[in-house]
């Protein structure tokens, strides 16, 4: 076969894909690797869940494997040097996801904020409900300047936040802090002057451990954390024991290794941390985008001679770039119109 899907494409996507190759969609194999090993062998593209990792002994079993394929981006699940030794193209749709991930953060921040809110949708009276407060008029620090942080400045400055900023890979003079209108601070005044910390950082194994406990010591008490960037960057015991003392009043991160509050682990059973399951990417209009991404970017690495007279860049070639910026108009660019420009693309 050509494309072995384990990870669902959205149906237009799937069915432009199939007029043009050999598809099937198998997603059993995900938990079988047994016989996903056999599959692969025959495969030529791969579309993968983000817990199937891609490994040496992986692409071992798959000699005939051009394209290993990600609806999420990740850089813990694929092993990049083995697959550019054997010629194996990686695809992640590097920004499809900015925007649901940026709304996450949003709402994290809101939810966070107005607590109390859990407590009365339990039928529990105004006396027992926690008093909430407002995020227009308090001090948001970006931890990180990902992409995730350029869509989200501006959607927090609408709501009348100031917003302080830190990033180790970027300098404090650097246009784009002008151009977020945020304001450039350094760490430890990030986290004194802040109400909230918004963390995206992209990650690095140099910063595994990075939020430690001397980092955290510098927190403005009773402050409070949401994140989408890899759970590796916190030391866990720094973590805990800032949410046990008032440092932290709470966390909320998407996406954290499954061992990170595991049995036996210092965050286990602590109350004000809650983690979700990569929930940031979850929405019907990233999976569109990336759906398409995928299915445009197989085919023009299966079908080359194919696409020989269309245009080289893709109509999706923006979502490769760390740089991509969404619309001023959300609706400028709707779900059906992405699909629109695909089904008539040939």
């Amino acid at each position: 076969m050509e494309v072995l899907l384990l990870d669902p494409l959205v149906p237009e996507a799937l069915a432009w894909l199939q007029e043009r190759h050999e598809v099937s969609f198998r997603p059993e194999l995900a938990d079988d690797p047994a016989e996903l090993r056999k599959s692969t062998y025959k495969s030529r593209a791969i579309v993968l869940p983000p817990h199937v990792v891609v490994s040496g002994e992986f692409l071992d079993f798959a000699p005939k494997l051009e394209i290993v394929a990600r609806m999420q981006i990740s850089s813990d699940n694929t092993d990049l040097d083995a697959c550019a030794r054997r010629n194996v193209r990686v695809l992640q749709a590097r920004s499809a996801t900015v925007r649901s991930n940026a709304e996450y953060l949003l709402y994290g921040l809101l939810m966070l904020y107005r607590r109390g809110m859990i407590s009365a949708l339990l039928g529990r009276k105004i006396s027992q409900v926690r008093m909430g407060r407002e995020l227009s008029g308090s001090t948001v620090g970006l931890l990180g300047l990902a992409p995730v942080a350029h869509t989200l400045a501006p959607m927090l400055r609408s709501l009348g936040v100031r917003l302080l900023g830190y990033d180790p890979a970027v300098h404090h003079a650097a246009d784009i802090w002008d151009k977020l209108k945020v304001e450039p601070v350094t760490l430890q005044d990030l986290l004194a002057h802040s109400d909230a910390i918004s963390l995206q950082m992209v990650y690095a194994s140099r910063f595994r451990g990075w939020i430690n406990e001397r980092m955290l010591n510098h927190c403005k008490p009773g402050q409070l954390w949401v994140g989408v960037s890899r759970s590796s960057l916190f030391d866990a015991e720094a973590l805990a024991l800032a949410l046990c003392d008032g440092r932290i009043d709470a966390c909320l991160l998407d996406g954290a290794n499954p061992q990170f509050a595991a049995e036996g682990t210092p965050l286990h059973g602590i109350p004000n941390l809650h983690l979700t399951p990569r929930l940031g990417s979850h929405t019907r209009e990233a999976k569109l985008r990336a759906s398409w991404y995928v299915a445009h970017r197989m085919h023009e690495t299966l079908s080359p001679a194919a696409t020989q007279g269309e245009s080289r860049v893709s109509d999706f070639s923006v979502l490769d770039n760390l740089d991509y910026q969404e619309t001023s108009d959300p609706q400028a660019v709707s779900p059906s119109q992405w699909s629109s420009i695909a089904m008539h693309r040939n």
